[in-house]
Parts: structure tokens; C-alpha cells; sequence
């Protein structure tokens, strides 16, 4: 669809053209020759106040008024719509950056992407899947474009200064994940957010080994190499390719109604203080619990069924999404 202010500028320039032609044949059926008519139209239309060719009868009197008032009007006209053209993209800007302001003000616990790259943009993809709320910061306008597009909050700021972490309310944040290809750029970012949230959780981008002791000595609570995590991959491909098909799966890439999910049971989850058996996840539900982790830290593979649930644990589940969304409804996680 075209816009408003070009429609604008089109229908003023038509106008405009055809108060051109009518002032030159005006003058010209008026007794004048081509060059003076059309002399005579461009120095009434721009208003420059040079003298007429010729004496003016009143008759041409009123139609040089006419065409003074009506080319002038359409030529305000058009000015009108390239000022709003020049102004109109900064206003909506600001009013998105409003938006954008108060959808971020009221979130909680979400996740903020620093980068939206290669790296970035699947992440988002991925985090959007899961219907997890997250924040894009990005100084590439066209990257912001692209995001705002997919109906991601996005903010056009540098994620390596403070501000811009502020804005994209990391202090409320649950998660902060950094994924700029530089690895100076992600030790800062890694640096102040967390001395501006102590109990963030940090994933970290690095590009090369030596940085990923930097990375965890500046707050990150977990690396990722994609170099090194690509190459191990492939390895495992040629050598486990059956187990990296399984993981394949698990991770929702061919089979997509096949997922992993985690979730942290609240006080008030009827799991708490029941067994594994009790849970009913796989005779039931058609789950498998894949591991649970103790909010101490420590991870349990494949709990017997005798596993009792406490407050605070992360249970990981596999299995159907349907029947995933049925044990957490259940289950109130």
C-alpha cells in the first residue's frame, strides 16, 4: 500500500502539472508565443516578481490571479507531503520506542538477546516457539527493522553500554544472553550486567577458546563455542550418527511435536513431596522425566521411581508437546 504522504506528493505534483499546461495554453491562445507563455507561467508559479513580457489586460489580469492562487496552494500542498514524508518516519519511530517502553516496563523474569545476528535470530526464533518474552538489543537499524517485523520487542541501542542493558530492564531479567561476534564486546556486556543484577543467568558467546576462563571470570554462568560445539557435531555425526538423530528430535528439529521441556516446581505444585511413581508422567501422561535438577545444583539422570519431588527442583521432561502442556496444567508448573 502506498503512503499516505506520497499519495500526497503524487496527486500534488499532477495538479501542479496540469495548472502548468492550462497557465501556457492560457497565455498562448491569449495572442502570446510558446516561449513567453511558458516564461510567463514559470515566473507566476515560483512567485519570483519579475515584470510580465507584456501588458496585461484584465482579462489576463484575472486569469494570472487564478493561477497565482491555485498553483501556489497546490505547490504548499506538495511541500506539505514531503515535510510529512521527512517527519513522519521520526514520529512513529518515537511513538514505536514508546511502545516498545511500556511492553518492557511490565515484564518479568524474561530474557534479553544482546545481538540480533545469525546467532541471534534463531535464538529469538527458537525462544518465540516456546512462547518465552524476551528483549532484542541490537545497534543495526536494519537488523531492528527485521525484528520488528517478526513482532519481537526490539530497542536500537549498544548493548555494551549500561543504559541500553537498563533499558531492556536487565535488572528484572531472568536470563541475559550475548551473542555478538566480538568476544571484548561479550566479556563487557557479561561484566555489567551482572553488576547490575546479581542473580542473572548469563550465557556468553565466544568465538575462541581462551576466552571462554574470561567470559566465566566476568559473571557468565555458562560459554558457548559455536566453532567448537559445530566441529563436535560433525564429529558425532560421522561417528554416533543414530544418538545425534536422537538428540536431533529431542530438540524439536524433526519431529516438531516432539519436545523438552524443563520447569522449577513452585511451593504450591501437588508434585512436591510425591514420587516419581506417583507423578504418573509416563503411564499417564506418556513422558519420560529425563533428569531432575536439586536447587542445590546437583543433577540426578534417569530418578528411580521412588524420587521425591521437593520445592525448588528442575524436572526435565520429554515427550509429546500436548502431553507436556497437560502435565504442567496438571500439575500447576
Amino acid at each position: 500500500m502506498t503512503p499516505l504522504p506520497m499519495k500526497r506528493m503524487r496527486a500534488g505534483l499532477m495538479t501542479l502539472g496540469i495548472i502548468f499546461l492550462v497557465g501556457v495554453f492560457g497565455y498562448w491562445m491569449a495572442g502570446w508565443t510558446l516561449l513567453e507563455s511558458v516564461y510567463m507561467v514559470v515566473v507566476t508559479l515560483s512567485t519570483v516578481g519579475y515584470r510580465e513580457v507584456r501588458p496585461l489586460t484584465p482579462e489576463l489580469q484575472m486569469f494570472t490571479c487564478l493561477l497565482i492562487v491555485f498553483g501556489v496552494s497546490t505547490a504548499l500542498y506538495i511541500v506539505g507531503g514531503l515535510l510529512q514524508m521527512m517527519f513522519e518516519g521520526e514520529i512513529n519511530r518515537a511513538l514505536g520506542m514508546r511502545r516498545v517502553g511500556r511492553e518492557i516496563e511490565r515484564l518479568r523474569g524474561h530474557i534479553v538477546i544482546c545481538g540480533f545476528g545469525r546467532m541471534g535470530e534463531i535464538l529469538a526464533a527458537e525462544l518465540k516457539r516456546q512462547q518465552k518474552e524476551f528483549v532484542i538489543v541490537e545497534n543495526d537499524p536494519d537488523r531492528i527493522a527485521e525484528a520488528t517485523a517478526l513482532n519481537y520487542l526490539a530497542i536500537n541501542d549498544d548493548s555494551t553500554e549500561e543504559e541500553s542493558l537498563e533499558h531492556a530492564g536487565v535488572c528484572k531479567a531472568k536470563t541475559l544472553a550475548t551473542t555478538l561476534p566480538r568476544d571484548a564486546d561479550n566479556v563487557f556486556i557479561t561484566l555489567t550486567a551482572r553488576n547490575l543484577n546479581a542473580d542473572l543467568q548469563i550465557i556468553a558467546r565466544g568465538e575462541y577458546e581462551s576466552t571462554e576462563k574470561k567470559l566465566l571470570q566476568a559473571g557468565a554462568n555458562r560459554v558457548v563455542l559455536p566453532a567448537a560445539t559445530g566441529a563436535l557435531r560433525m564429529a558425532a555425526m560421522i561417528t554416533r550418527p543414530s544418538a545425534v538423530e536422537l538428540i536431533e528430535v529431542v530438540a524439536g528439529r524433526q519431529i516438531a511435536e516432539v519436545d523438552v521441556d524443563e520447569f522449577e516446581l513452585p511451593e504450591d505444585s501437588p508434585l512436591v513431596g510425591s514420587t516419581v511413581r506417583d507423578s504418573q508422567a509416563g503411564s499417564h501422561h506418556g513422558l519420560l522425566i529425563v533428569a531432575i535438577r536439586r536447587s542445590g545444583g546437583e543433577l540426578e539422570f534417569n530418578p528411580p521411581a521412588h524420587h521425591t519431588f521437593e520445592t525448588g527442583d528442575s524436572v526435565i521432561i520429554m515427550g509429546r508437546l500436548e502431553n507436556i502442556e497437560g502435565f504442567r496444567s496438571k500439575h500447576k508448573v
